[in-house]
């Protein structure tokens, strides 16, 4: 791994651990979902400082499939392997699978993350969190 990527790598996982809640929410709109993407500040984060926002865009293109969206809480987690490499997995918190897509490349920089997605109605979208601000 070469240094500038160390580097990002360790300031994301320190940086990370801080997110315990959110004081606002990014709205990404999607015209081809019937509801909105929010981002907590932590989500924000991660998408800004990881240059992620392709990881956002991909839980948005899976809520066009009725077994993915149906599910009030999805489990997403992306796994990166040493080839850069990547599996992005979604399930419904009980382990039970719903999507999965692998991925040819990638410079996320961490080796792995997972991001819960909820159906807010009291906030009109499906809110992308930390699992840390849960």
């Amino acid at each position: 791994m070469n240094t500038q990527l160390e580097q990002l790598t360790q300031e994301l996982l320190s940086s990370l651990q801080g997110f315990t809640g959110t004081e606002s929410y990014t709205r990404l709109r999607y015209p081809f979902m019937k509801t909105v993407l929010l981002l907590t500040d932590g989500a924000k984060y991660l998408a800004e400082t990881a240059k992620a926002f392709w990881l956002m865009d991909a839980i948005a293109s899976f809520q066009i499939y009725p077994r993915v969206s149906n599910e009030a809480f999805q489990v997403w987690k992306l796994i990166v392997t040493e080839g850069r490499k990547a599996t992005l997995t979604c399930t419904d918190g009980n382990f039970i699978p719903l999507s999965k897509m692998e991925i040819d490349y990638t410079d996320f920089p961490l080796p792995e993350i997972t991001l819960y997605a909820e159906q807010s109605d009291y906030l009109g979208g499906r809110v992308i969190m930390l699992t840390s601000e849960y």
